[in-house]
């Protein structure tokens, strides 16, 4: 059995694409690519749920990763790739945090929201005062 395992793994290592494909420069990387894809998918999301802490750590964390994916022999480009994905997105995140926390992001989205609810309600309370006034116009007629 040990020795077809043996057989099994040197026919992997002798191909270079399988090689890769079976080793931890390609597997790390795709499996750390759900980090980029979950900043990116938040993006469309309410800045109210954005944690701060959390962006600026893995802003620090694809940026120095970024760097250890040149700098280890040999460089992989694909663990390059997912860090600066995932370190411009969280720019981006960080950004959205800061423009809706500290740059008077939500009291423009509150003051747009209770403006959108008050116009709903005055077109409720004319429509209703429509539906009395033309009831009382039919009990007036009769």
């Amino acid at each position: 059995m040990a020795a077809a395992i043996k057989a099994l793994n040197a026919k992997i290592r002798s191909n270079k694409y399988t090689d890769y494909f079976c080793s931890t420069h390609f597997w790390g990387p795709a499996s750390n690519f759900g980090i980029p894809i979950a900043a990116i998918a938040d993006m469309s999301k309410d800045p109210e749920i954005i944690s701060g802490r959390m962006t600026g750590a893995l802003t620090l964390y694809s940026g120095t990763f970024m760097r250890y994916a040149l700098a280890v022999t040999p460089k992989n480009y694909l663990l390059f790739g997912c860090h600066a994905i995932n370190f411009s997105s969280q720019l981006v995140q960080g950004y959205r945090y800061l423009n809706h926390f500290h740059f008077g992001g939500r009291e423009a989205s509150l003051t747009d929201k209770a403006k959108t609810e008050a116009s709903g309600a005055a077109a409720a309370v004319e429509s209703k005062a429509k539906e009395v006034a033309d009831k009382a116009k039919g009990v007036v007629g009769k």
